[in-house]
């Protein structure tokens, strides 16, 4: 056991036995986190009317400058951008060895589960971002800043309880601080890590026993990318987004259509084993533990970060970010986790057990390589840059986490980003297997806050969005 783990496992334990306790469920158990997060998640669906449906034609419309109404106003970047910040927060490894993971423990009926919480969770992604603009602050610099932290301390206030709000806001600001540098730092960099030397010749490659060099490269670009601020943040994910998306889903698209004649074997039994009374359990754990757990990647509904990229958007109407972050879990888990799922499942018609003896990535990889065998450095790839797009999100949700703490002062920011980039090179060297799990811990324990201040403010996401309609219909 090396000095982390002895010093930092039993903070690591004690946080996640609080914050993933079982609760028993039909001869299984789910963690308490989760439950809370689905129980979220299904209010405001219903709350809202099914907005997840009926907003999505107006989410499009404003993400490609057809609203009529979402330019201008402060703010600091385009729908667009915010969008596609926010979404390569998300679109990370879960999206690749997650969804794997997910159907190892729940078998295929887990797929259809994940989409579920992937549909349902755009309801509670709407609440909490039309809150982040509605109580975002304008400073004197002509920036934003926005989040659980600022709509948890103002809203409450309105409330009557400005001081549980600024209790509560203080604590959600420390945990994304921390939470940034574990699961959106030192995770994302040591598995691209983990991908180059994979790709380049495993235990023989030049870089195997050189983490600290890829690690440095990696800072590098991160640092070249975050030194800007939101807007450069945002002139980089605009272009990178969309290009990593698409040559994630174009390898995915050619994988299912080679596996053509598996497709209705793979839907078949996707919807057998979800409602089968041995499968449900491990169906919802498959995918709701992982989808709302470990895919904090391939979601963030509930967990709030999302939230402080999308108010940094430009718009005099706060209802229309709310809308477009519609958007981000449809593109992050209905569409790429079950293109992943399909690839798995469409594989596994021909190998049926390759399944059972991998998990996380190496499955995906598997089944990509086995109906393209050039695909694995493709794959490497885009694991890279699904890793560096999560850093240099995550980054910025920590750094406004660490100026609602410690103030705007420019010397405060470049502190922040040194220490962001420093841990870069740190998840490319050293195992830090219990601080990544309080990193993690203390990410969902986030969402307890997050959900609660949701559910209080959501009459104020309401009456904001009945005024909305009335104007714009």
């Amino acid at each position: 056991m090396n000095w982390t783990e002895t010093l930092f496992r039993p903070l690591a334990d004690l946080l996640a036995g609080i914050v993933f306790f079982p609760i028993p469920i039909g001869g299984d158990e789910a963690p308490i986190v989760v439950l809370w997060l689905v129980a979220g998640a299904l209010y405001f669906t219903v709350r809202f009317r099914f907005v997840n449906l009926w907003g999505m034609r107006r989410a499009l419309s404003l993400v490609f400058g057809r609203g009529g109404h979402g330019g201008g106003g402060q703010g600091e970047v385009t729908h667009f951008q915010a969008l596609s910040t926010a979404v390569s927060g998300t679109v990370g490894i879960g999206n690749i060895g997650g969804v794997a993971v997910a159907i190892s423990v729940g078998g295929p009926g887990a797929a259809l589960w994940l989409f579920v919480a992937g549909f349902l969770g755009m309801s509670t992604k709407f609440v909490e971002c039309s809150l982040g603009v509605i109580y975002r602050d304008h400073n004197g610099d002509g920036s934003v800043s926005g989040g659980p932290m600022y709509y948890l301390r103002k809203g409450l206030a309105e409330r009557g309880h400005a001081e549980l709000g600024r209790a509560l806001g203080t604590f959600y600001a420390f945990g994304i601080v921390v939470g940034c540098l574990g699961i959106g730092n030192m995770f994302q960099s040591n598995q691209a890590y983990v991908q180059i030397v994979g790709v380049t010749g495993g235990e023989a490659s030049f870089f195997a026993d050189k983490g600290w060099l890829v690690g440095l490269a990696l800072a590098g670009f991160v640092g070249a990318v975050i030194i800007g601020g939101i807007k450069s943040i945002a002139r980089v994910t605009e272009r990178l987004v969309p290009f990593m998306a698409a040559l994630y889903l174009a390898g995915a698209v050619v994988v299912i259509a080679i596996n053509a004649e598996a497709i209705p074997w793979a839907f078949g039994v996707i919807f057998e084993q979800a409602f089968h009374a041995d499968a449900v359990g491990g169906g919802l754990l498959g995918a709701l533990i992982v989808g709302f757990q470990r895919a904090v990647f391939s979601n963030e509904a509930g967990i709030g970060s999302a939230t402080i990229a999308h108010a940094a958007v430009k718009t005099p109407e706060p209802m229309t970010e709310g809308f477009v972050s519609l958007l981000e879990p449809f593109i992050d888990t209905v569409i790429i986790c079950s293109a992943t799922a399909l690839v798995i499942i469409t594989t596994s018609y021909y190998e049926p057990e390759f399944a059972s003896g991998m998990g996380g990535i190496e499955m995906t990889s598997h089944a990509f390589e086995r109906n393209l065998s050039w695909s694995p450095p493709l794959l490497a790839l885009a694991a890279t840059l699904f890793a560096l797009s999560t850093m240099v999100s995550w980054s910025y949700y920590g750094l406004k986490g660490w100026e609602y703490l410690f103030g705007l002062d420019p010397r405060n920011a470049n502190l922040f980003k040194l220490i962001f980039c420093f841990f870069v090179v740190v998840g490319c060297t050293i195992q830090l297997d219990a601080v990544l799990d309080i990193s993690d811990a203390l990410v969902f324990l986030i969402c307890v806050p997050n959900i609660f201040g949701l559910y209080w403010l959501a009459p104020v996401v309401k009456r904001e969005l009945d005024a909305y309609l009335e104007r714009h219909g």
